[in-house]
């Protein structure tokens, strides 16, 4: 009989931390499992630990490969995995013992929910630094399908690792991508754009570690130009189709940036608005900046306009929120936060 969950779990050089993953992954509530982990071409004591650990529990199932990268050995453990739900996790996290317990009886319970999250607790802590504290605040406030639905183009809204999600879903997406972006967001995006939904556990039940080894640090998928880069895409294949006219609230680094990225997609640019009278009257990458008191008139006259908030500073979201729902537009139709 097939596990209900495959645990699926990339490793690359994680002798060091590996042991613990796996015993918490081991150790969880919930017994009806497998763990698929796919070693990546490790050249440390990574690949004797997975063996060590499969000698002693049949639930483990190593794969041991040469190096192609991460998001290879994430679709070659994928086609491995045997289980209806796919639970991830990293080689260097910690599960809560209660974990896939929850996390399968709430998809049990839940059959319109394609992937579920958990809330995290970053640690060790003195590495956790005030942008990464925000970060967890932020990530842990988004609970239901509502939430991340609205705030998806701000940031990827679910922790990777923390996800158990349907196969069928997964599979039917085709896996994992390379798009030259981070391979979690890229997938959560074109699972939303299909119109699947995705929901969040109020508890924290993954120690999520961080330090100058992880990815997010390393390697050039997770820039801010790419995630940049990732928003324009799936903006203009979702929210975007059907406009001609697109107006980005916010004429600084990143309203900049992301409409750069826009207009190499395709995309026209209608207006810039901004708070700031010393750019307004100016033009940027083609397109005036107006002040927020002449939106409106844009707006009344354009033909399925849409409005991106692309102003990061800490407060500006919920005013600019604020000023467009005063003006009667409603957010996800009319204007979307995308920093």
């Amino acid at each position: 009989m097939n596990p209900e969950v495959s645990v699926l779990v990339p490793i690359r050089n994680a002798g060091e931390t590996l042991g613990q993953a796996l015993q918490s992954v081991l150790c969880q509530s919930f017994g009806n499992f497998e763990v698929i982990a796919v070693d990546d071409g490790s050249d440390d004591a990574s690949p004797n630990i997975l063996k060590a650990f499969a000698a002693k529990d049949p639930r483990v199932r190593p794969i041991i490969g040469e190096r192609q990268g991460l998001i290879p050995a994430l679709n070659i453990g994928l086609g491995a995995c045997s289980g209806r739900l796919i639970a991830r996790m990293d080689a260097d996290d910690l599960c809560h013992p209660d974990r896939l317990r929850i996390q399968h009886k709430f998809l049990s319970e839940h059959p319109h929910i394609s992937a579920v999250g958990t809330q995290i607790r970053c640690f060790p802590i003195s590495k956790v630094g005030e942008g990464f504290r925000i970060y967890e605040q932020w990530i842990n406030s988004l609970l239901l399908p509502e939430d991340i639905g609205r705030e998806i183009f701000i940031e990827s809204p679910l922790v990777h690792p923390t996800v158990c999600m349907r196969r069928s879903d997964l599979e039917a997406m085709g896996g994992y991508a390379d798009n030259g972006w981070a391979e979690d967001y890229d997938l959560w995006l074109r699972l939303h754009l299909a119109g699947k939904k995705f929901a969040k556990i109020p508890r924290i039940l993954l120690s999520w570690r961080e330090g100058d080894g992880r990815l997010t640090r390393k390697d050039a998928r997770y820039s801010v130009e790419n995630f940049l880069r990732a928003k324009a895409r799936y903006l203009k294949l979702g929210p975007l189709s059907d406009t001609n006219t697109i107006i980005i609230w916010g004429s600084g680094q990143i309203g900049r940036r992301i409409s750069k990225h826009l207009q190499r997609e395709g995309m026209s640019l209608t207006a810039f608005v901004d708070i700031d009278p010393r750019k307004i009257g100016n033009t940027r990458r083609g397109a005036p900046i107006i002040s927020p008191d002449q939106l409106e008139s844009i707006w009344k006259t354009a033909e399925q306009p849409m409005v991106l908030a692309a102003v990061p500073s800490r407060g500006a979201r919920q005013l600019i929120r604020n000023h467009l729902a005063g003006m009667g537009m409603k957010e996800t139709r009319d204007f979307i936060c995308v920093a």
